[in-house]
């Protein structure tokens, strides 16, 4: 199974595709409302995917992607420091919810709905972002910058950014920057 196409085409029906399923959730969103969105006839969908699950595949696999590719980008360019890195791994997350927040939203909630084989496809891209995640959190603990269990840790931390989708407002007052201060510094413990 591959979900992921260059097509600059393709890469927008699958944007458009992520807007309308954070609107009206995967299960309540007909292939003719998807190509009514994205401005096609039902049957030129198929053209560009097999079904309503391989664009929930896409969908995620595109998000998933591109979140991976801003923690690796943010941990290259910081200091090896485990505070550094726990702010690093943050502010990309919150990142990732700016940039491509939609997309974001469906893998956080649709994951589920996706059939067998795209899940076992697409479970090596989040296991690999929990991986960064969890090497950074070790790294903390091994220095007792926090300290608990690494697996609630890592599940407490991605939750509560997880959730920002919710509540955060990218005009407001506080930045990406400023939210990923504050967490670490609700979570870590005073030198």
């Amino acid at each position: 199974m591959n979900v992921m196409n260059d097509s600059p085409r393709r890469k927008e029906l699958t944007r458009l595709a992520a807007q309308l399923f954070v609107q009206e959730g995967f299960d309540r969103t007909t292939v003719r409302m998807l190509a009514q969105e994205m401005g096609i006839k039902s049957g030129s969908l198929f053209h560009h995917f097999r079904d309503k699950q391989e664009i929930l595949a896409a969908v995620i696999e595109e998000g998933t992607e591109n979140a991976l590719g801003l923690a690796r980008a943010a941990l290259d360019q910081c200091d090896r420091n485990p505070e550094a890195r726990l702010h690093a791994m943050a502010r990309a997350h919150l990142e990732t919810l700016l940039t491509d927040r939609n997309a974001h939203v469906v893998a956080l909630y649709e994951w589920r709905r996706l059939d067998p084989e795209a899940r076992s496809h697409l479970s090596h891209l989040r296991d690999a972002y929990e991986a960064l995640w969890e090497e950074v959190i070790d790294e903390a603990l091994a220095v007792g910058l926090i300290q608990g269990d690494r697996f609630l840790v890592s599940r407490f931390v991605m939750g509560a950014l997880n959730w920002t989708v919710r509540w955060y407002d990218p005009l407001g007052e506080r930045s990406p920057e400023d939210l990923a201060r504050e967490l670490i510094a609700m979570i870590t413990r005073p030198a």
